[in-house]
């Protein structure tokens, strides 16, 4: 009531006297000077003559000028949201909104005016639920296909073993089913995707596991390999094959099918609990175009990699190299606002502590160490293109006014102007501004031709690299096995007509024998 009778009962004679608030209505000699029109939207302007400044603002959407008070505002009030003022409230701004100098042309997250994040790991504000807020598409369909593949997984493992959890001939301690249902559904497999130099050029046929082995001897380990990998029986591996002239395997979609499938109800747990926390926060920050390019990429590129230089018997499934890339997000965006955070150096011990924890858990027997490094090297890669430009370049970069101010409000502003206008666009661009680019382009040249490489490499050269295990596994011997040799494909000859299997913790080594 206090500020409501302030503005109600100030002096009205003025108003009266000069009803436009226009200057010729002064009768007073000598006129006093005309106040200054003020060099930012926050300028406050208390002044003896705050109440006489001619009306030459923008008006607001209320119809209301810059300088003009709203009556029952009281500006001494304690905000009832504890929220610190934000540079886009309608408030502080003048409109038509300008951009702001420091936002980036091209690579733009999403706008802050439109959006809360769920927790201030990227920016300050009040904390969200999984449902409040922005709804993250990609984060809940992929969350929630990966959770309807691995119920099929349970049901798949039932109607094949007798049991949806594996038990036979060893327990899944993921708590799910047998690696050999994996492999049939879609794991990354070697032998399942290109030649390999012991089967396609074999002198001896070759017994596999049957999708649904229960024992390691017997009926359960004398399939061929179409019949574990689900291809035509024309592409098996025939007696004194050749490497080169097939018939060659050829499933390159085991690169992405695995970002679906998880080995155990633990392992997907885990995984499912990350993406809808950190990845949420993720596609909040980048939007859900640029998440399912940093997702997928990151994915596809960790199984790859492994493909490359992990155990050629291990059957890798998981979401965790596209978590990976999430996490190097993650750190670039730390480090391109470290001077805006509260507490960065608390951010920072989380995102490397999670980070190691999961490369030393990466380095236990028959797991794939390489996709968790895969998929974090191409965030890293995929984070300088994705991410907006670091605050740091953002200030040295101011853009220039241009004349597409009022479509600035639209998120494809940019892409317009560039086509209507190419060379303006890219005109009086500081040097800096080149240089960040040049950067991004060479890091987006440098992610394609690593793809290539390594697929060349998979499928043509099947080059291998001696020391590149030691990534993957622990130097440590328990009896006669060697850590760094289970998970790797050991063919050996006997005078039977038998077939067995020795594993450790599941996915480890297996050992084929071969028939004479």
């Amino acid at each position: 009531m206090a500020a409501h009778d302030y503005y109600t009962n100030n002096n009205h004679d003025y108003y009266n006297a000069t009803p436009y608030d226009n200057y010729s209505y002064r009768n007073d000699s000598p006129l006093p000077p005309v106040p200054q029109q003020p060099q930012s939207p926050l300028d406050d302007r208390t002044g003896p003559y705050a109440h006489h400044s001619p009306q030459q603002s923008y008006l607001s959407a209320s119809g209301r000028s810059h300088h003009d008070g709203d009556p029952f505002d009281d500006g001494n009030a304690i905000p009832l949201n504890g929220r610190k003022p934000n540079k886009y409230d309608s408030a502080n701004t003048i409109s038509p909104v300008l951009p702001h100098e420091q936002d980036d042309p091209f690579v733009r997250d999403a706008d802050p005016r439109k959006k809360k994040r769920r927790t201030d790991r990227f920016a300050p504000g009040q904390k969200q639920g999984w449902f409040k807020g922005r709804i993250t598409w990609m984060v809940f369909i992929l969350t929630l296909a990966q959770i309807v593949v691995f119920v099929v997984e349970l049901i798949r493992n039932g109607v094949l073993t007798g049991t949806p959890i594996a038990t036979k001939p060893s327990f899944n301690p993921m708590i799910g089913p047998s690696q050999y249902v994996l492999i049939n559904m879609g794991a990354r497999y070697q032998p399942c995707m290109h030649s390999m130099p012991g089967v396609q050029d074999s002198a001896v046929p070759i017994s596999w596991p049957c999708p649904n082995a229960t024992a390691t001897t017997g009926d359960s380990v004398t399939c061929q390999l179409s019949d574990l990998c689900g291809f035509n029986p024309d592409q098996n591996p025939r007696v004194k094959g050749s490497l080169d002239k097939g018939p060659v395997p050829n499933q390159w979609w085991r690169f992405v099918v695995p970002i679906f499938l998880h080995a155990g109800i633990i392992h997907i747990g885990f995984n499912m609990l990350l993406q809808l926390t950190l990845g949420r926060d993720v596609e909040l920050l980048i939007g859900s175009v640029r998440f399912a390019i940093l997702y997928f990429a990151s994915g596809i590129f960790g199984f790859i990699l492994g493909g490359n230089f992990a155990a050629t018997g291990i059957a890798s499934t998981g979401a965790s190299g596209s978590l990976f890339g999430i996490l190097a997000i993650t750190l670039l965006d730390l480090l391109y606002t470290w001077k805006e955070r509260v507490s960065p150096v608390k951010d920072l011990m989380f995102i490397l502590v999670d980070v190691v924890i999961a490369f030393v858990l990466g380095l236990l027997p028959g797991l794939d160490n390489f996709s968790h490094i895969g998929g974090f090297l191409m965030g890293l890669v995929l984070g300088i293109c994705l991410l907006r430009s670091p605050t740091a370049i953002g200030q040295r970069t101011s853009d220039p006014m241009y004349t597409h101010v009022a479509d600035q409000n639209d998120r494809n502003a940019t892409l317009k102007a560039l086509v209507k206008d190419p060379v303006g666009h890219f005109k009086g661009r500081k040097g800096v501004w080149w240089a960040w680019w040049l950067v991004r382009a060479a890091a987006l040249v440098g992610a394609l031709i690593a793809f290539i490489l390594l697929l060349k490499n998979f499928y043509v050269w099947r080059g291998g690299c001696s020391w590149c295990k030691y990534l993957s596994c622990l130097p440590i011997k328990v009896g006669s096995t060697d850590w760094c040799r289970i998970g790797n494909l050991d063919f050996t000859s006997t005078a039977t007509n038998s077939t067995s299997k020795r594993s450790l913790l599941e996915l480890t080594r297996d050992v084929f024998e071969l028939q004479n």
